[in-house]
């Protein structure tokens, strides 16, 4: 009997996405087994999204590989719908990234070549949620875990003492965390940018800005409870959902196609049903 290509279409990609389910799992029984006590938080914080996300993947999958391969089409109905429902659920997601993405962020700081940022541009959304004092604790956990304050003079290229070029070259993140705002008139002191020196009679926004007396020359602390240092990872959460809505769109197209793959072969499996049991012998 002829083997529909809808069918093995279907079957290999859920074959495919199997695996992925499953090394999601693996990555959060190896957090969960081996992190123990000297895993992160920011380490931890990725275990039950794994773990979830890992088993939803594995059980669709599995419908997917039973409805197509093995004719069974109460499971790829099944498969259909939650494959449906997917589909729904990104599309709203797009528009939802979209809506809390919106607003303009970055503002210039008079005469230098960067920008660095404030809380309040950013939607009521992304500041209630990221920004919050228990999600913040563990943002600033995977920061200070990613080393991203770590020797900036090499990440920056810089090779003189022009520091607006210097900073210039720093992701928004690094911007707003490794260094005190600029209208704090700090004296930068030591080649990797780690260590700063407060001008004795304060700068121009010292006495309106409390990131000037947040700001520590510790290393695990530098302006990581600033609010120049939320601003700077809000902008860099609005630069990576904007990424992710172009990667959610292509994944949407490609789960659309496989939900119509997924159709014609409940068809396929319908046809196959119908012509054994009408065949003579």
């Amino acid at each position: 009997m002829r083997f529909q290509i809808s069918n093995t279409v279907v079957g290999a990609l859920n074959i495919l996405s199997l695996l992925l389910g499953l090394s999601a799992l693996a990555s959060s029984a190896y957090i969960h087994f081996h992190g123990g006590d000297g895993a992160s938080d920011c380490q931890k914080v990725l275990q039950y999204p794994l773990l979830i996300a890992g088993v939803f993947i594995v059980i669709v999958s599995t419908l997917g590989i039973v409805g197509s391969l093995c004719r069974v089409n109460v499971a790829l109905y099944a498969y259909l719908l939650v494959t449906f429902l997917l589909i729904l659920a990104m599309a709203l997601f797009t528009v939802f990234a979209l809506f809390v993405t919106n607003k303009k962020v970055g503002q210039q700081v008079t005469t230098r070549a960067y920008g660095e940022y404030v809380v309040t541009d950013f939607s009521h959304w992304l500041q209630h949620y990221v920004v919050n004092d228990r999600n913040w604790d563990e943002v600033k956990s995977c920061l200070i875990d990613a080393h991203v304050c770590h020797d900036l003079a090499l990440h920056g290229g810089r090779n003189n003492h022009n520091d607006d070029l210097f900073f210039k070259h720093l992701s928004t993140t690094q911007a707003g965390c490794c260094k005190p705002p600029a209208n704090c008139g700090f004296t930068m002191k030591n080649a990797n940018a780690t260590y700063w020196e407060a001008p004795k009679t304060g700068g121009s926004g010292a006495n309106n800005n409390s990131d000037c007396k947040t700001w520590s020359n510790k290393e695990d602390k530098l302006c990581y409870d600033c609010n120049s240092c939320k601003g700077g990872v809000l902008a860099n959460i609005r630069n990576q959902w904007r990424h992710l809505t172009i990667f959610n769109s292509v994944v949407f197209v490609l789960v659309t196609a496989i939900y119509v793959l997924g159709c014609y072969a409940v068809r396929n499996n319908r046809t196959d049903f119908h012509n054994k049991n009408h065949t003579h012998p």
